[in-house]
């Protein structure tokens, strides 16, 4: 028995030590893991007051779980599954169609979860843009998306003008889709450090614009771009948390400001934010992903609505929901509760069906599809 015992414990160790090996070597030679940043990239980041003790740091303090929550307790709870997790049918979405959009307009059209087609003073800005059906470095495992019907595809879409990335997690930075969107010559304005995941991908330096909490950037002489900060973290690998910054995105017009959150739990950011550049047209606020063994890097529904409160919000359409199973909570969870959330705060909620183009002029009653 005793020598039954150590080999055992001999082959545990083994496991472990071949795991841990992997872990480290596998996404040096794969691309889809990203790459970290080096030379003057790197020295950007250390300069930054927000990175400290080698991680960037979260505005105020944020702890990865809740209380008398660890990671395998997380791990187990996700692994036991809870109650209706993914749609028990195809969700039927609407064929998107670039004829749909008027230059004149200001529109959004939501394609699941946190990507999103904004089109604003005759430009077609592409947010957090995930078009593979995992989410995950894997094509062949991980969270899988649910099946749309149309499914969305890069092809659908006009002509791009810009796209925005609000940090590197793979469910908002996918490398097939990226892949796809290299040669087309068009401008990614990212966090500090996800320029060296783009880069690795193919897409030139000088279309890279690596921006800090509260940067801007002015893309024309309409529009500006601001970078903003969230309660978050990021990560593509076991050894690069918080080697990246996370962020959320304002997009600025003469005439329209509009918001696009990423990821983050709730704090005091959102009313800084809405104190700058409020009041917002419409706010795109993650709405999805929560569990109490992680309540302060996502929020739930009616903490997003009370975030678009703060923002200064006319507008909300909760994201981050509808096309991933990433936490414990129903799939229709996030919109119920925030449609109720929103109700009892007279707050003007869209809920689209994803491909389905709404212009800020005349927002539409929307039915509850997801039933």
């Amino acid at each position: 028995m005793k020598k039954f015992l150590k080999w055992l414990l001999v082959a545990v160790i083994i496991l472990v030590f071949i795991v841990i090996t992997a872990t480290m070597i596998v996404p040096k030679f794969a691309p889809q893991f990203g790459n970290s940043s080096d030379g003057a990239r790197l020295e950007r980041i250390k300069s930054s007051p927000h990175f400290k003790d080698g991680q960037f740091q979260n505005l105020v303090d944020t702890p990865m779980y809740g209380e008398n929550t660890s990671l395998w307790q997380s791990m187990l709870k996700f692994i036991k599954g809870g109650e209706n997790r993914e749609p028990d049918a195809v969700i039927k979405t609407i064929k998107f169609s670039a004829n749909n959009i008027s230059p004149d307009e200001v529109s959004v059209t939501w394609f699941g979860h946190s990507t999103v087609l904004l089109q604003i003073a005759g430009k077609n800005i592409l947010i957090d843009p995930v078009f593979s059906n995992h989410a995950s470095p894997f094509a062949f495992m991980g969270p899988k998306a649910f099946p749309y019907s149309p499914h969305f595809s890069i092809a659908d879409l006009p002509e791009i003008d810009a796209i925005l990335i609000s940090h590197d997690h793979y469910d908002h930075l996918d490398y097939e889709t990226i892949l796809k969107l290299k040669n087309l010559s068009i401008p990614f304005y990212v966090p500090l450090g996800l320029g060296a995941h783009l880069e690795r991908w193919g897409i030139p330096a000088e279309n890279i614009f690596e921006a800090e909490w509260w940067d801007e950037f002015r893309f024309d002489q309409e529009i500006v771009f601001a970078c903003v900060p969230m309660r978050h973290f990021s990560g593509r690998g076991i050894s690069d948390r918080n080697k990246t910054l996370w962020a959320g995105w304002v997009i600025k017009s003469e005439k329209h400001t509009i918001i696009h959150t990423g990821d983050s739990g709730y704090g005091p950011h959102f009313k800084q934010i809405g104190e700058k550049y409020g009041p917002f047209d419409l706010t795109m606020v993650e709405c999805g992903q929560y569990n109490e063994g992680w309540p302060y890097i996502h929020m739930t529904p009616e903490e997003t609505v009370q975030a678009h409160i703060d923002l200064d919000g006319k507008l909300l359409l909760p994201i981050h929901w509808g096309r991933f199973n990433l936490s414990l909570h129903s799939w229709t969870d996030p919109v119920e509760r925030a449609s109720e959330a929103s109700n009892q705060k007279n707050i003007n909620l869209i809920t689209p069906v994803p491909g389905q183009v709404v212009s800020l002029s005349n927002p539409l009653a929307y039915y509850e599809w997801w039933k």
